[in-house]
C-alpha cells in the first residue's frame, strides 16, 4: 500500500519555525520527486518546494526561498521541509506529493503538474 504521511503542521507566530515531514512507503523512493504543495484559503495549489531522490536537487517557488529548506533522509524515505521566518501568508494545508522524475524534463516546482501520489495533508497556521 502506498502512503505519504505528513506531520509537523501547527499554529505559530509570524517569525517562527517549522518543521514537516512526509514519510513514504510503498513504492520505488529513489525514482520519485517529492514536493509540497500549499493550499492558502480561497487561492489554488501552489507548488511550494521540490526535491528529486535521485540526485538531491532542489527547487522553490520565489516567495519561500531562503527560508524554506527540503531535504530528503533516504535512509528513511522521509523528506523535510524545514520552514523558517513564517509569515502570515504561508498559511494553508501543505501536502506531499509524490511525482515520477521520468515524467518531469527537469526539477522544477512549475513542473509539478501531475503527481502520481498524494499525502492527507497537514495544516499549518501563522498568526500575526
Amino acid at each position: 500500500e502506498v502512503q505519504l504521511v505528513e506531520s509537523g503542521g501547527g499554529l505559530v507566530h509570524t517569525g517562527g519555525s517549522l518543521r514537516l515531514s512526509c514519510a513514504a512507503s510503498g513504492f520505488t523512493f529513489d525514482d520519485y520527486a517529492i514536493a509540497w504543495i500549499r493550499r492558502a484559503p480561497g487561492k489554488e495549489r501552489k507548488g511550494v518546494s521540490v526535491i528529486s531522490n535521485s540526485d538531491l536537487s532542489t527547487d522553490y517557488v520565489d516567495s519561500v526561498r531562503g527560508r524554506f529548506t527540503i531535504s530528503s533522509d533516504k535512509d528513511k524515505d522521509t523528506v523535510y521541509l524545514q520552514m523558517n521566518s513564517l509569515k502570515p501568508e504561508d498559511t494553508g494545508v501543505y501536502y506531499c506529493v509524490a511525482q515520477e522524475l521520468s515524467t518531469l524534463p527537469w526539477v522544477a516546482v512549475d513542473k509539478i503538474r501531475d503527481p502520481k501520489y498524494w499525502g492527507q495533508g497537514t495544516q499549518v497556521t501563522v498568526s500575526s
